[in-house]
């Protein structure tokens, strides 16, 4: 930061700015000069300053006027007023027209310079405050989710796509990176949306109660049936079923929700009568449903059937682009929830947070800064108070695609770079080959060679 600001030194006595410039020339800051009034603005014309150190007696005006004109071309410029006659009252009037600070000549070497550090640090913080906000009023929610990078504008734009029609919707992606929201907002933004949402997880349902859970059953279906029960699927007629984590799901029952499917009816556990089934489907996995498949796990004409269209979602390790929005939507719910009078966070948190790999994904940073705004003692969320230990990215492998490193074999270790090329490229193959530093050509002909060509979606 030091490096890279720019001070322009507005006052009229030579060897005052001469010294001035010699003093924060020699801290690494750029530092430029103008004598008069009309020649700062000339210079705020061509030149953004991160700061102005401004005599308030000008040959051609007052430096209190000064102030407001520099805002008015540059509102995130932070302003040091000096005089040699000091008085409260121009104190009061130089802070009232927006100067960080008021200061008498003369003054120490280190005095300024800790003055004109602090009013960087401020002018640092509202450009990262100002930059944020104006971000975050371009689209990076919808329904809920958030997200900007482009991968989640996909989503979204799929979402917009598809949410109208009937079609079956498959969801993929790792535990925490958002599944059910997602579903939700396909079912908000559908035909369907003033009916039922009924989402059943097929992981945490008992295999030998799942069918009665799905299709109901009846009185003495089974021992321990004493009452008549209306399953999941009766419970979202009109509405939409969500069949979350459905590799889950046993095998023998997927036969039968797939003529659920096909024919529009089903028959409760232990009744000979037909009803009508009338919901919208949409599916979720935290696996990679062709592996699934390969490892019977998941019917083929199932997946089919459920994957009309198919939402890949990434893992947050993918999107970092959208940390920022992420943490400044789950900040703002926290301190709010807990009346916390937190600012913000420190800088070494913050980049703990952009560094580190979630391997939880979007959950889990919703429950680290949770955590943090109820541990944080200062003003602003410190590092400690992540509770997270520095790590880097790759330690998490890539999900899905990751594979042991205990065969070090130079295909194995070619197939597993093919496939983070890939995933940090976000699959785009001409990016990944750049990355890896072969040709075009070349990265398709490995591709084919280990057969990862049905992996690559663009």
């Amino acid at each position: 930061m030091t490096a890279q600001a720019s001070i322009l030194i507005v006052d009229d006595e030579p060897s005052l700015v001469d010294s001035l410039k010699l003093v924060l020339s020699s801290f690494g800051y750029r530092v430029a000069s103008a004598m008069s009034a009309s020649a700062a603005l000339k210079q705020f014309d061509v030149t953004e300053y991160d700061l102005a150190i401004v005599d308030v007696q000008l040959p051609d005006g007052s430096g209190i006027d000064l102030l407001g004109k520099i805002h008015h071309r540059s509102p995130l410029t932070e302003v040091i007023v000096i005089t040699a006659y000091g008085t409260i009252q121009l104190a009061v009037d130089a802070m009232r027209a927006g100067a960080f600070y008021f200061i008498t000549k003369p003054f120490e070497p280190d005095e300024i310079h800790l003055l004109v550090q602090k009013a960087l640090e401020h002018q640092r913080l509202r450009t990262r405050y100002e930059r944020l906000r104006h971000v975050l009023s371009e689209r990076h929610e919808y329904a809920n989710i958030i997200g900007r990078s482009k991968a989640m504008q996909d989503v979204f734009d799929t979402i917009e796509s598809v949410a109208r029609t009937e079609v079956n919707v498959m969801i993929a992606g790792e535990s925490g990176t958002g599944k059910e929201l997602v579903a939700q907002a396909l079912h908000l933004k559908s035909l369907r949306a003033e009916g039922p949402f009924i989402a059943i997880n097929c992981a945490a349902v008992p295999k030998d109660l799942m069918e009665s859970e799905l299709f109901g059953h009846t009185k003495g279906a089974f021992t321990g049936a004493t009452v008549e029960r209306r399953g999941l699927i009766a419970a979202a007629h009109g509405g939409t079923l969500l069949l979350d984590e459905v590799t889950e799901m046993p095998v023998e029952l997927q036969a039968k929700l797939l003529r659920v499917i096909e024919e529009r009816h089903y028959r409760p556990v232990g009744s000979d009568t037909l009803r009508e089934a009338d919901f919208r489907l949409i599916s979720t996995t935290n696996r990679n449903p062709r592996k699934a498949m390969e490892e019977k796990l998941l019917r083929q004409d199932l997946f089919y059937r459920l994957s009309t269209v198919i939402i890949e979602l990434p893992p947050l390790r993918r999107r970092a682009e959208d940390l920022p929005y992420l943490c400044e939507h789950f900040f703002k719910e926290y301190v709010a929830k807990y009346n916390r009078p937190l600012r913000g966070f420190s800088d070494e948190a913050y980049d703990l947070i952009l560094n580190y790999s979630w391997p939880g994904n979007v959950r889990e940073l919703q429950h680290v800064i949770e955590r943090a705004v109820l541990c944080a003692r200062g003003d602003r969320i410190q590092a400690r108070d992540l509770g997270l230990r520095p790590t880097s990215k790759a330690e998490t492998g890539e999900g899905w695609d990751s594979e042991s490193l205990t065969d070090l074999s130079l295909e194995n270790m070619e197939k597993l770079m093919i496939r983070r090329a890939l995933a940090r490229t976000g699959g785009n193959k001409q990016a990944a080959a750049a990355l890896l530093g072969i040709s075009r050509t070349a990265f398709y002909n490995k591709l084919k060679k280990y057969g990862l060509a049905s992996e690559v979606h663009r």
